[in-house]
């Protein structure tokens, strides 16, 4: 097929035609595009268009190169959400309507570390619990997840009974907690999260570092979760002032 039909750049054209042939699910998603050669013989441009082209859709996330294997129709994240809006990782799978889970791998006290100790803000704290497990959306593990709470704010006899921690800390202690402080850091690879979560050897994490302050400023919980980027897609509501 060729697209040389109008007068913009043959560039422009290829992007136009190969997001056409996505959105008619010509090319569905994760599915492997044809190689350069046969797909620039069918859109009737040179090589060097047609990898300008596709430089363009990975920038615009249509579609993903891998080293040696080819290009893939990048997958459509299947959770987005606003992070000024603080919501639960229960919530925030059960908005999509599917079934949020937990599968819980350890609860325990531990010593706290030196990073514990300076998110809540106690150099002489000398206990944490630590929950540990993967959340799942429709039994499909989504996110591993890493919680940090101080002791007097969680019952342990509690923490296996509810998929949202945050509940059993407001139902428990009676506080609200109002807002989380919160830093994202993409990684690549990472030898627990990624093996937890049935990731492929190139398949990037996000993670996400919060930690949640009640209706006194006072930090309540702190949280690494690692979640599949493939999976997830954050965004930010930004106001002119």
């Amino acid at each position: 097929m060729s697209i040389r039909d109008d007068s913009r750049h043959l560039y422009l054209q290829v992007i136009d035609q190969i997001k056409d042939d996505i959105d008619k699910e010509k090319y569905r998603e994760g599915e492997k595009l044809p190689s350069e050669f046969e797909l620039s013989k069918q859109l009737g441009v040179s090589r060097a268009t047609l990898r300008e082209a596709l430089r363009i859709l990975e920038e615009d996330n249509i579609v993903i190169r891998k080293h040696g294997l080819g290009t893939y129709v990048k997958e459509k994240s299947v959770f987005s959400s606003g992070i000024e809006q603080l919501y639960s990782v229960t919530d925030m799978i059960a908005q999509t309507g599917m079934k949020p889970g937990s599968r819980f791998l350890s609860t325990e006290v531990i010593e706290p570390s030196k990073e514990d100790k300076i998110q809540f803000n106690q150099i002489r704290l000398s206990e944490i619990v630590e929950v540990e497990r993967i959340r799942t959306a429709n039994d499909t593990p989504v996110i591993y997840c890493i919680d940090h709470i101080i002791p007097e704010y969680i019952p342990l006899e509690r923490v296996h009974k509810h998929t949202s921690l945050l509940k059993v800390i407001e139902d428990y202690t009676g506080m609200k907690i109002m807002y989380a402080v919160t830093k994202i850091e993409p990684v690549s690879f990472h030898e627990k999260a990624s093996l937890l979560l049935d990731c492929q050897p190139d398949q990037s994490l996000l993670l996400l570092k919060q930690i949640h302050y009640n209706e006194n400023d006072e930090p309540v919980l702190f949280s690494k979760n690692f979640f599949r980027a493939d999976k997830f897609s954050f965004y930010v509501v930004r106001k002119r002032v």
